[in-house]
């Protein structure tokens, strides 16, 4: 039943080191990314173990995945202590990155905006998706990640990675995704 819960509220993180070099990865960069994704798994270890968090190596990315109620509460922007705690863990490996573009995307489910959020200003999914964006970005420039090198993109409802006819699916389609591209340093 825990993991079930975990599995339906659930924010995904992707760190991607996108390539200059078509399918080809030198030694350095190969080195590099997996010395990141050591880092993370080490300082992440209790929220892991904790099952709010999974970390996965793939081929030419990090990919992070957070309990959503990590990041936002449903129908939210405002990212709660415990969001900034978990972030906050995670700057002081990217902060170091100043040659690292990083691309933050919100998605939403599809579920409509609510009268509330409508009064304050938010009409949509993408909206909504764009304000979450904007702060988690907002976080890690107030937390050292160079402000230039950071954008935030909404995507709303847009791009579900599982189908929104169920709870489950919608959950996994609320997430955040953070991208890094070039070389880092």
């Amino acid at each position: 039943m825990l993991a079930l819960k975990f599995t339906r509220r659930r924010a995904t993180l992707t760190f991607t080191g996108m390539l200059l070099l078509a399918g080809c990865v030198s030694q350095s960069k190969y080195d590099a990314l997996q010395a990141k994704y050591d880092q993370l798994n080490q300082t992440m270890s209790s929220e892991v173990s904790a099952r709010e968090m999974h970390i996965e190596r793939l081929q030419n990315a990090i990919r992070v995945t957070v309990n959503d109620d990590l990041l936002f509460p449903s129908g939210d922007w405002q990212m709660p202590t415990a969001a900034q705690q978990t972030m906050g863990k995670m700057i002081p490996i990217l902060a170091p990155m100043q040659q690292t573009k990083i691309v933050v995307n919100g998605y939403t489910d599809n579920v409509p905006i609510s009268s509330r959020l409508k009064r304050q200003g938010v009409t949509s999914n993408q909206v909504l998706s764009q304000k979450r964006a904007e702060s988690v970005m907002n976080f890690m420039t107030s937390q050292g990640v160079n402000p230039s090198l950071v954008s935030a993109q909404g995507f709303g409802d847009a791009d579900p990675i599982a189908s929104n006819d169920t709870a489950d699916g919608r959950a996994q389609n609320r997430r955040v995704e953070l991208t890094l591209a070039g070389s880092g340093t």
